[in-house]
């Protein structure tokens, strides 16, 4: 079987994430700030890097992308060549009626020398082509002008009038572009009939406009039921201002993209459209005032920088203002992203039109991520909000856990065996010779291999009492632990709460899967100090009010929960980073910094009667202040436990490790 590798380019098909690989990648910033929304948003943000596998962009990449195709446009079109392009066809408007007078002269005249047409009609023609050659003449040099006098100009040549109707019905379109979404006939084709109804719908139009701007309610269902083929889908007097500030938006963004000197010729060329209906041009204007007064300036469109020398007509220049439009309302639907929610709203096909099909298929990655997790039981829904189930945090103290044994792998870190006399236990692989008072777990086949080495080959063989070997036991006795972890804000600020938090979480999952008989307590300290049950570690987060490190509460709280269990061993595991800086008067906390003395006796006072209950404290330290250090080694003077000075990197290593020698012994 060959293999054959190349180089990732990004279009080689690979599975998709699982479920399991999602929650790893959210799980560290989950502990961190204990809120799987904004884990989950950062990762909608920022996307997802695997080790191995596809990566999947987050809405940044998105972004840029987007920000990316926009510049290509704006750096590509030369927006001002729309104006030249109505120019260019205005002479050749010109053009053709100049040589289709002349051409018909010169028809009318050889056909008078021939005795085919009437001398009369060639002298009328002449007369004619005279006048309108004057008038093409006096034609002013804008466009403004050209249109306006080639509305009243009597033209000769078919092919000219057809050419110059065809142009100006192209312009009213675009003018009138909003009001003929819903219309069947194509723009180019607009009738006087058209035009009539467009101005009775506008004059309409206006007075309900004026009527909701003086604080009314409009008839909209009326205005509907007579002109909704105008604007197919509007449903509300609302639905109808978004779609009409959409369409309008798209001229004014052209106008306001263009340089003053081009911007006046197309608000004149615009104005010279409807010399023949003065009473359209005015319905238009009224409704341009009234969408100022009741639409956000913003709605009504913006400057774009286009720098590029590539020319575009006037039909082509709207519908570029209407795509640079959907991309800037695309990067603020991406931009409001807050919720899961935000991101289902964002169509994948409008990501595919304006970006690619790359990117709509990386959106759709996105928006699959929540549904991964449901799916697989580690999401569920609490009306609006997403919530670890418990099988998730599950998960992540087994990862928290893989993550310390991964470690224990690569550094060859020792199981610490301790070889202790006594009965009882576990069977394990390994065995040793009888000695009298051991389980007589017989290893039958090293026992007669025993025998046959000391009396050599040869039957019956004769067992001595120096043959015999046994199974070693492992001394497992029942154990209950409270974990305290140090809530203070020295904890956050340095970094340290989130590996305390996945050492806490890396002990659930090793007490749940091998001493399930084992008793696990959370307690976290500050100013107070409360109880948390290890499902609650994952969303466990800091507060502003985490100030004081009351390490006497913490003690007071666990010898409680450690009260509960009479037998088996019972033991403190405390994770901290600061000396005692608060106690306990009566109910009310007792803050001070630097720590007073009777924070320290009464912190020392605890851990006396800790002692007395049998109740072994393990400190585990992050810092190696000259304070905590010397307060620790007076804890131990006193419990008798250990101390450790940890980086926090390798706090879970300690831990596990120590828990699990003090745990499991081998009999001698």
């Amino acid at each position: 079987m060959r293999s054959r590798y190349s180089r990732w380019d990004g279009s080689q098909d690979l599975p998709d994430l699982d479920a399991d690989d999602l929650l790893d990648e959210v799980a560290d910033d989950i502990l961190s700030h204990g809120d799987f929304q904004s884990a989950l948003r950062r990762l909608l943000q920022q996307g997802l890097r695997p080790p191995e596998g596809r990566p999947t962009p987050g809405l940044r990449d998105l972004l840029e992308r987007l920000r990316r195709k926009r510049q290509e446009r704006l750096d590509r079109y030369d927006l001002g060549s729309s104006l030249e392009d109505i120019k260019q066809k205005l002479e050749d408007v010109v053009r053709t009626e100049r040589e289709g007078m002349e051409r018909r002269l010169a028809e009318a005249r050889e056909g008078a020398r021939q005795g085919r047409v009437p001398d009369t009609l060639a002298q009328q023609l002449e007369q004619v082509t005279a006048r309108n050659r004057q008038a093409l003449d006096a034609l002013p040099p804008d466009p403004a002008g050209r249109l306006r006098d080639l509305q009243q100009y009597d033209f000769v040549d078919p092919e000219a009038r057809r050419k110059f109707e065809e142009l100006l019905a192209s312009l009213r379109a675009q003018m009138l572009r909003p009001f003929l979404q819903g219309l069947q006939q194509s723009l180019r084709s607009l009738t006087p009939d058209d035009l009539r109804r467009m101005r009775e719908m506008l004059q309409d139009l206006n007075r309900l406009l004026r009527e909701r701007a003086e604080g009314g309610e409009p008839d909209f269902d009326a205005f509907r039921e007579q002109w909704g083929d105008f604007f197919p889908g509007a449903e509300s007097l609302d639905d109808l201002l978004e779609q009409i500030g959409r369409q309008t938006a798209q001229m004014q963004s052209l106008l306001q993209s263009l340089s003053p000197e081009q911007r006046g010729e197309l608000d004149a060329m615009m104005r010279a459209l409807f010399l023949r209906d003065e009473r359209l041009e005015a319905a238009m204007s009224q409704l341009a005032m009234s969408l100022a007064e009741l639409l956000d300036p913003d709605e009504l469109g913006q400057r774009y920088p286009f720098r590029g020398d590539e020319e575009v007509t006037l039909e082509e220049a709207m519908r570029l203002m209407d795509e640079l439009a959907q991309m800037d309302r695309l990067e603020q639907a991406l931009r409001g992203v807050r919720r899961v929610e935000d991101l289902e709203g964002i169509r994948p096909e409008d990501m595919e039109r304006l970006v690619g099909p790359e990117a709509r298929q990386d959106l759709e990655r996105l928006q699959e991520l929540t549904r991964t997790l449901e799916e697989a039981g580690y999401l569920e829904r609490h009306g609006d909000e997403l919530a670890l189930t418990a099988r998730a945090i599950r998960k992540l103290a087994d990862k928290a856990l893989r993550d310390v044994f991964d470690r224990l792998k690569r550094d060859r870190f020792g199981g610490h065996p301790t070889e202790r006399r006594g009965a009882g236990g576990d069977q394990t692989d390994e065995t040793r010779a009888y000695e009298f008072g051991d389980p007589f777990l017989l290893d039958m086949k090293q026992t007669l291999l025993n025998a046959v080495e000391r009396q050599g080959p040869g039957t019956p063989v004769r067992l001595a009492p120096g043959d015999f070997e046994v199974f070693r036991t492992e001394n497992r006795s029942q154990a209950a632990t409270v974990v305290m972890l140090d809530m203070s804000r020295s904890m956050l600020n340095n970094g340290y709460f989130l590996p305390a938090k996945k050492v806490a979480l890396a002990l659930s999952a090793l007490i749940r899967s091998q001493f399930p008989r084992d008793a696990l307590y959370v307690v976290g300290f500050s100013l107070y100090a409360r109880e948390f049950t290890p499902q609650q570690l994952p969303t466990l987060s800091w507060s502003e009010w985490n100030v004081g490190t009351n390490m006497h509460a913490g003690f007071m709280l666990a010898r409680r929960l450690l009260a509960r269990h009479t037998g088996g061993n019972r033991q403190i595991v405390m994770v901290t980073d600061g000396e005692p800086t608060a106690h306990m008067e009566g109910d009310e906390a007792d803050f001070a910094y630097p720590p007073t003395r009777r924070t320290v006796e009464e912190t020392l006072r605890e851990v006396r009667r800790c002692t007395r209950a049998g109740i072994t404290i393990n400190t585990f330290m992050l810092e190696q202040s000259p304070w905590l250090v010397s307060f620790v080694e007076q804890m131990a003077r006193i419990n008798g436990g250990r101390a450790f000075l940890s980086a926090p990197d390798r706090l879970g290593e300690y831990v596990l490790v120590d828990y699990v020698r003090a745990r499991r012994g081998r009999t001698a």
